[in-house]
Formats: C-alpha cells, sequence, structure tokens
C-alpha cells in the first residue's frame, strides 16, 4: 500500500481521518456517492478509450477485408433497352364550365345582415389623463379633470 500511497509522503492514519472528515463534512454525505459514481464512469471510459487504441495499435499491421462490398444489393433491376418507357394514361378532356356567382343572401328584415352597432373606443384609443405637476402620476380611480 505504501508504492501506491507514495505521493501522499508521510501521512498518518489520523491524517487520513481528519481529511476523510473534512471531505465528508465539505460535499456533504448525499454528494459523496455521486462523486465516487462520476468518478468510476470516467476511470471505466478512460479504460475502454486505452483499450480501444491499444487495439488499433495492434491491428494496425494487419490488412482487413472490404467490410462494405456487396453489403447492399442493388435496389433496381438493370435498365432493359428493350422494355418501352412508361406511358401516363391519357384523360378525356374535361370542358370548362362557365362560374356564376351567387347573389347574397340577407336574413334580416331590412336587408342588413349585421346588425348596426356604434363602436365601442378600445383602450388604445382612450385618452391619458394629463399630468399637472412633474413626477406626479394621475389618480385612476377618479375621472380626469379634463374631460
Amino acid at each position: 500500500m505504501t508504492s501506491s500511497l507514495l505521493f501522499l509522503g508521510d501521512i498518518g492514519g489520523s491524517e487520513l481521518i481528519l481529511i476523510m472528515v473534512v471531505i465528508l463534512i465539505f460535499f456533504g454525505a448525499n454528494k459523496i456517492p455521486e462523486l465516487a459514481r462520476g468518478l468510476g464512469k470516467g476511470i471505466r471510459e478512460f479504460k475502454d478509450a486505452s483499450s480501444e487504441i491499444r487495439n488499433e495499435f495492434e491491428n494496425a499491421g494487419q490488412q482487413r477485408p472490404n467490410q462494405y462490398a456487396n453489403q447492399y444489393p442493388p435496389q433496381q433491376p438493370p435498365y432493359d433497352p428493350a422494355q418501352p418507357p412508361y406511358q401516363q394514361p391519357q384523360y378525356g378532356h374535361v370542358p370548362p364550365t362557365a362560374y356564376e356567382p351567387m347573389p347574397p343572401v340577407y336574413n334580416a328584415h331590412d336587408g342588413v345582415n349585421s346588425p348596426a352597432a356604434t363602436p365601442v373606443p378600445h383602450a388604445h384609443d382612450t385618452p391619458l389623463p394629463s399630468v399637472s405637476s412633474p413626477g406626479a402620476k394621475p389618480r385612476l380611480d377618479q375621472p380626469s379633470p379634463d374631460a
């Protein structure tokens, strides 16, 4: 165990326990398992990448067979010049019909479809009351003196 902990120097058991307590206080009991999982995933990815690189170096001198040759069969048969090209069927000619607009239908007794109504002013049409002194806000709960 001393060979793996050479970088720590002369740290004894009590110092290691003190470091563990500080880590527990700093990260909390809930974060330590998450940190360990993340560390384990990182180590696993590193091992996978290093083994993949090692396999590439080992297989670099070997020739690989062509993996992509004849992997997919041709989708359509080759062109046959003896076969005539496709002819689209011809449909009979349809003469155009004359357009006749329909006269409007009035439902009301006076000949108007919608009732006549006075327009209602919208919020953007309503004038804002003027401010009497600079910096004073108008009261919205009372009618303005201008109106």
